[in-house]
């Protein structure tokens, strides 16, 4: 996809991590205002990203650092979709295009389980963080039951290929998994 906002956005994330020694905060900072210029139109994705699956919400790649050192994904979610209790071992922008979702945080406890932290409801504008510094493992769906939400994350790693966990939500139990994508990557 020859997309100018997407282009904007790689060239903007390229010139920020090549400033090393930024902190996660510094990084997190500028790539929340980012996601902001990206989300505040809704004319620039292209229909092809933003199709629902009739049983499981779809992660379609928009650009995918050939260094692995970021990745901007257009997630669907059909009526009702929601994923698993997951984390993404990595810092994480996201920024709701069209519609809403809810994310459900949920923390370590000690004996290794997991609880219920909060839960956050993500309007068409809004961003929100993940990292594993900040807060990293939650579950989230969409917060319609009968349209679909669409929301933009940014990450710092080919979140396709990092190696994650889900959480059984009762047990705390974590099972690895790696996420791939809907359709192959492309390049602005």
């Amino acid at each position: 996809m020859d997309n100018p906002k997407i282009g904007d956005l790689v060239a903007k994330m390229n010139t920020t991590l090549a400033h090393e020694g930024l902190s996660e905060a510094q990084i997190l900072d500028q790539a929340k205002s980012l996601m902001q210029d990206l989300i505040r139109q809704d004319d620039w994705l292209d229909d092809a990203y933003a199709q629902p699956h009739p049983v499981h919400y779809q992660q379609y790649p928009l650009y995918v650092c050939p260094q692995g050192r970021f990745s901007l994904v257009s997630f669907v979610w059909g009526p009702g979709q929601s994923t698993p209790v997951h984390d993404h071992t990595v810092w994480g922008v996201i920024g709701m295009l069209r519609g809403a979702e809810i994310a459900e945080s949920y923390e370590r406890l000690a004996d290794g389980g997991i609880r219920l932290s909060g839960r956050t409801e993500l309007r068409t504008g809004m961003i929100d963080c993940v990292s594993p510094t900040i807060g990293d493992i939650h579950r989230v769906a969409n917060r319609y039951d009968d349209r679909v939400s669409i929301s933009i994350h940014l990450y710092g790693a080919d979140i396709g290929a990092v190696k994650r966990h889900v959480f059984n939500p009762e047990t705390g139990d974590a099972k690895p998994f790696t996420s791939g994508y809907a359709q192959p990557v492309l390049r602005p």
